[in-house]
C-alpha cells in the first residue's frame, strides 16, 4: 500500500524523471536496451552463478601466498573478516536488486539514490576491474598448467612450447570467447556445469583434506595442528620481528582475501537477464553467501592445517608454484590425485573467467543503456546477445598475455592484477554500502514499509556501517607491502592506481553534467519495480527442472 500511495504523490510532482531523464541522453538509449534485453537465465543458473562466478583461483591459488605471508591463524582470520564484509555486502545489495533488478545493477543503483556522479564513477571501475581481473584468472590458471611441464622443475630452462604461457594463455582465451560469442543461455548452462565441478571439487577437497590431516594417507602421517604449534598461528611477515611482523602477517592476507571473495555481486547484474527476479534474486542471496562462507573458511582452516608457511612452493613467484591443496595431497603421498585436482581448478580459472568477460560486456551495456558510454554498444543480437560490448571486453583480454614471458612469471604478473582487482572490488562494496544507507533513509522518509520489499536485509543500517569501515581500512593500508624494506613501484601502482582513477571519474562527471546528491525525497522507489515484471507461467516439471 506503501509503494502506491508513493507512486500516486511522484506521478503528480514529475520527480521521477530525473534518473531516467537526466542520466540517459534522451536518444531512446534506455528503450533500447529494455527491447534488446531478454531473461534466458533461470534460477539455477543464477545460483551457480553466484557460487560458481567468484570460486576461482583467489581461493585456490591466492591462498598459497596469504599462508605463506600470514600463517595458518592469519589466514584463517583474514578470511573470516572478509566472510563477514561479504555478508554485509550481499545483503544489503539483494535488499536493493530484489526490488529493482534493472540494467546496470549496483551503479545503476547508485546513480538513482546517491548521485549520477557515483553511478557513473563506480559503473566504469566496475568495467575496468572486470577486464582486469580476466587476465588474472587466466595468469593463475598458466601457474596451474605448468605443474605438468618442465617449467615447473626447480632451474628449469625449458624454452620448449609446452614451456611457454603464452600457447596455454591463447587456448584458455579460446574457450572463454566461444562461450561468452555463444549467447547468454549457453553462458549460463556452462557456467552451471562448470560451477557444478567446482563445488564438487571443493567439497571433495575438503573431505581429502581431513582424511589426511588425520593420518589417512598412504604415508599414514598425522599431522593435526603441527603447523600451528611451530608457528604459533602467525609468521613473521618479510623477516620483521615481534608481534608487529605477526600483524602485518595477517594484515596482508586481508587484501588477497579481498581478491578471493570479491565477484558475488555478478548476481546483480545478472538479474537483469534472469526471469522472475522477485523470487529468483533474494533466493540466490540467502543461499549463497552462506555456501561461500563455508567452502572459504573450511578451505582456509584446512590449509592451515596441511601445509607448512615455509613450503617453498607455496611462493607464487616461482616456478614451482601450486595450489596448497595440490601440494598436501603430494606430500602425503598421494601419487594420481593432484593432477586430476589441478585440471578441476584449471576448469575454475575457466569458468571464472568467462563470468569475468560476462560481467564486464553487461557493465559497459549497462553504461550504455544509461547514456555513459557510446550509442553503437548498445547493437544487439537477435538473441540479445550485446556483442559488441563482447567484442570490446574479449579485446581487453588479450591483457592475459602479460603472463606469457619467457621467465615464466605468471604468478607475478597474477598477484599485480590482484591486487589492482582487489581495491577496485573494495572501493564498489563501499559505493554498494553507502547506497544502502541512504537507501534506508529514503524509505524511512518516504514513509515505505521495509516489510513490503521481497527481500529484507537483517541488522540495516548498521550492518552496512560496519562492512563500509572494513572496506575503507582495506583501501587506505591494502598496499603497506609497497614499503616494507624498500619502495616497490610496481606493487605501489598496480595497488593504488584504481583510487586517482576512480577519483578523476567521480569528480570529473561532476564537473562536467554539474551534477547533485539525490534528495531523499525524490528518490525513485517506483520505475523498473520487479513487481512490474510479469512471472511465467510454468508447470511443475518445469519449476523442478529450472530450480535443480
Amino acid at each position: 500500500m506503501a509503494f502506491l500511495e508513493s507512486h500516486d504523490q511522484k506521478d503528480k510532482s514529475g520527480n521521477y524523471s530525473q534518473d531516467v531523464g537526466e542520466v540517459a541522453d534522451g536518444s531512446g538509449a534506455v528503450e533500447e536496451y529494455r527491447k534488446g534485453l531478454q531473461r534466458p537465465l533461470k534460477p539455477r543458473h543464477l545460483q551457480m552463478i553466484a557460487i560458481g562466478g567468484v570460486i576461482g583461483t583467489g581461493l585456490f591459488l591466492g591462498t598459497a601466498s596469504d599462508l605463506e605471508h600470514g600463517g595458518p591463524a592469519g589466514l584463517l582470520i583474514g578470511y573470516c573478516i572478509m566472510a563477514s564484509l561479504l555478508y554485509s555486502v550481499m545483503v544489503s545489495l539483494g535488499e536493493m536488486v530484489s526490488q529493482f533488478p534493472m540494467p546496470g545493477g549496483q551503479f545503476a543503483l547508485a546513480g538513482r539514490f546517491v548521485s549520477p556522479e557515483l553511478g557513473f564513477a563506480m559503473g566504469v571501475l566496475y568495467w575496468y576491474n572486470y577486464i582486469i581481473v580476466l587476465p588474472a584468472e587466466l595468469s593463475a590458471a598458466a601457474v596451474l598448467v605448468s605443474y605438468w611441464t618442465p617449467a615447473s622443475q626447480t632451474g628449469s630452462t625449458c624454452t620448449a612450447g609446452i614451456c611457454n604461457n603464452a600457447m596455454w594463455v591463447g587456448l584458455m582465451l579460446i574457450v572463454v570467447w566461444a562461450v561468452n560469442l555463444a549467447g547468454t543461455r549457453v553462458f549460463g548452462e556452462m557456467e552451471f556445469w562448470f560451477c557444478s565441478i567446482k563445488v564438487l571439487t571443493i567439497v571433495g577437497l575438503i573431505i581429502t583434506g581431513i582424511i589426511i590431516t588425520a593420518g589417512g594417507g598412504p604415508n599414514h602421517e598425522s599431522i593435526g595442528f603441527r603447523f600451528w604449534h611451530e608457528t604459533g598461528g602467525f609468521v613473521q611477515y618479510s623477516g620483521i620481528p615481534g608481534a608487529k611482523g605477526r600483524f602485518l602477517g595477517f594484515f596482508s592476507v586481508l587484501i588477497s582475501a579481498a581478491f578471493a571473495f570479491i565477484g558475488t555481486e555478478i548476481t546483480a547484474i545478472a538479474a537483469a537477464e534472469t526471469g522472475n527476479p522477485r523470487k529468483s534474486v533474494p533466493n540466490a542471496i540467502k543461499s549463497v553467501w552462506i555456501r561461500l562462507v563455508l567452502f572459504y573458511i573450511c578451505s582456509a582452516f584446512l590449509i592451515g592445517m596441511l601445509v607448512s608457511p615455509t613450503d617453498p612452493s607455496l611462493n607464487l613467484a616461482s616456478t614451482a608454484a601450486k595450489s596448497p591443496f595440490v601440494i598436501a595431497i603430494k606430500n602425503a603421498g598421494i601419487s594420481v590425485l593432484p593432477s586430476v585436482i589441478n585440471a578441476a581448478l584449471l576448469t575454475s580459472a575457466w569458468s571464472a573467467g568467462s563470468a569475468d568477460c560476462f560481467v564486464s560486456s553487461r557493465t559497459l551495456y549497462g553504461l550504455a543503456s544509461r547514456g555513459q558510454a557510446p550509442k553503437f554498444l548498445l547493437k544487439v543480437r537477435k538473441d540479445g546477445l550485446p556483442w559488441i560490448c563482447v567484442l570490446v571486453s574479449m579485446a581487453f583480454s588479450l591483457l592475459s598475455f602479460m603472463a606469457a614471458d619467457q621467465k615464466h612469471k605468471a604468478g607475478t604478473v597474477f598477484g599485480y592484477f590482484s591486487n589492482m582487482t582487489a581495491i577496485c572490488g573494495m572501493i564498489s562494496w563501499t559505493g554498494i554500502l553507502w547506497t544502502n544507507i541512504r537507501w534506508q533513509k529514503g524509505l524511512k522518509i518516504q514513509g515505505i514499509d521495509r516489510n513490503s520489499l521481497p527481500y529484507k536485509a537483517p541488522l540495516q543500517p548498521y550492518l552496512s556501517y560496519y562492512g563500509m569501515s572494513v572496506c575503507i581500512m582495506v583501501i587506505i593500508f591494502g598496499g603497506f607491502t609497497s614499503f616494507i624494506h624498500k619502495f616497490d613501484t610496481s606493487s605501489f601502482i598496480t595497488t593504488y592506481f584504481p583510487i586517482p582513477f576512480f577519483a578523476v571519474l567521480f569528480f570529473g562527471y561532476k564537473l562536467l553534467h554539474k551534477t547533485k546528491m539525490v534528495d531523499y525525497v525524490n528518490m525513485d522507489f517506483i520505475t523498473d519495480a520487479s513487481a512490474d515484471i510479469p512471472e511465467e507461467s510454468q508447470s511443475l516439471w518445469k519449476k523442478v527442472r529450472d530450480n535443480i
